[in-house]
């Protein structure tokens, strides 16, 4: 499963899919996830980043579970795409992992501990530098939450500033994430 995903990108992208591996397991054990659950989620997240968007497309529509991301950006797509190529092309058959893939770019409402840990892996592994990243690293040493809610800013920011649409599920998780944190 590795070489296939290894092969179907370029080395610098298995060099961050490298990263979000390393860092999913060590956000997963310092806020309690399951550090194998985060690993595999991890080397799956990024698998359909390079397909051609007819596949991507195609995946999604079979899946038929978040039909809406098609009239969004089609940098979200390759999530949801993965998320199902990864249950129908290598067998995966953990939920929780799958759901960490799917939701890995966009969010969504009421994200498990395993989304949160690699989505804002994803957001801050070491080859990851723009604006605000050091920030979010730092804030990951000790609220999970926090560095997250800083990761969607960042992007609401800079879908703003490009002028783009922003997909709802995004603004919906960092809302949650803001909810859950002034509540507790």
């Amino acid at each position: 499963m590795i070489e296939t995903i290894r092969s179907g990108m370029p080395e610098r992208r298995w060099l961050h899919v490298q990263g979000v591996i390393e860092t999913s397991i060590v956000l997963a054990r310092r806020f309690g996830a399951d550090p194998a659950k985060a690993e595999l989620a991890a080397i799956l997240h990024d698998l359909a980043k390079y397909w051609p968007v007819d596949r991507m497309e195609a995946y999604i529509r079979e899946e038929g579970v978040d039909l809406d991301v098609l009239g969004y950006d089609k940098e979200l797509w390759h999530a949801p795409a993965g998320a199902y190529a990864a249950a129908k092309d290598f067998g995966v058959t953990d939920a929780e992992v799958l759901d960490a893939v799917r939701w890995h770019t966009s969010g969504r409402e009421s994200m498990t501990l395993l989304d949160r840990v690699v989505c804002l892996a994803d957001y801050m592994e070491p080859s990851r530098e723009f604006p605000g990243v050091d920030r979010i690293r730092e804030l990951a040493q000790t609220d999970l939450d926090g560095a997250l809610t800083a990761g969607f800013d960042s992007t609401i920011r800079f879908l703003l500033d490009k002028g783009k649409r922003i997909y709802p599920l995004t603004v919906t998780a960092r809302n949650g994430l803001i909810r859950n944190t002034t509540t507790t």
